[in-house]
């Protein structure tokens, strides 16, 4: 099997601090060889950045519904600011959040990170609950001004309907562990009708633990977990999910 992307891997928070090399010499052991780092707030991407010499690291920068009560509307210049200083730099994590406070500063604060992903030409990584068609809507608008990689939605839950909607609007499709869970049929079923070139890996670790593995710490390794969940899914093989969601997430992260 060939090397791995972990599209969506929050490597840089706290819950790694005490063992982060371990975990990345794992992940290299299990064939991650890139992941993406996204960013979830002005606060958080402050921090220094982590560096490896084995495995590629991508970065992102955003406003997290999660910690809405922390952003302010001036973090869109400071995002900005960002995306002139780092010209691979991504927009995200963003998105809208129903289970979060405050949506309509959400929405305000989504829709201008967008309007910064059409200025620059940055790919979204978009997260989502309760909340697929208010961003289909949103999007809608900068259909036109979106980059031709348009990003990805992160964490895929829904119906194939609402996967073709987010196809058309040029992003792929997260696959993490919730492919792994027998109860999310409907996502299952999404996942398996869907082309692999539209599809990128992800651990969203530490979060999101694959089924079995509830209550532990999620880290980039197990995504070798999700490309057997995605095998056993689909019929693709485990080499040809490695190849190909591996390109995907190259091109669409570092235009190659």
């Amino acid at each position: 099997m060939g090397a791995l992307f972990d599209s969506h891997c929050h490597l840089d928070f706290d819950d790694f601090a005490s063992d982060r090399t371990a975990v990345m010499a794992r992940a290299e052991a299990a064939g991650v060889a890139a992941i993406m780092i996204p960013g979830v707030s002005r606060r958080a991407s402050s921090k220094t950045r982590i560096s490896s010499a084995s495995i590629e690291l991508f970065y992102g920068v955003g406003l997290h519904p999660y910690f809405i009560a922390e952003h302010d509307y001036a973090d869109i210049d400071w995002l900005e600011q960002q995306l002139q200083r780092c010209p691979h730099a991504v927009v995200g994590e963003v998105g809208l959040d129903r289970s979060c406070s405050d949506y309509r500063k959400q929405q305000q604060l989504f829709t201008a990170q967008v309007e910064l992903a059409c200025a620059y030409q940055r790919p979204l990584i978009i997260h989502h609950r309760q909340s697929q068609a208010d961003l289909v809507a949103i999007l809608m608008r900068y259909r036109s001004k979106l980059p031709a990689h348009a990003g990805v939605i992160h964490a895929f839950s829904g119906s194939y309907e609402q996967a073709q909607s987010w196809l058309a609007l040029g992003f792929m499709i997260g696959v993490g562990g919730v492919i792994s869970y027998q109860r999310a049929a409907k996502t299952r079923s999404t996942i398996a009708r869907l082309p692999l070139e539209s599809l990128v890996l992800e651990t969203d670790a530490p979060a999101m633990p694959l089924a079995g593995y509830q209550g532990q710490r999620n880290e980039p390794a197990q995504l070798l977990l999700v490309v057997d969940a995605l095998a056993q899914l689909s019929g693709w093989s485990t080499a040809q999910i490695a190849a190909q969601t591996s390109s995907n997430a190259y091109r669409l992260f570092a235009n190659r």
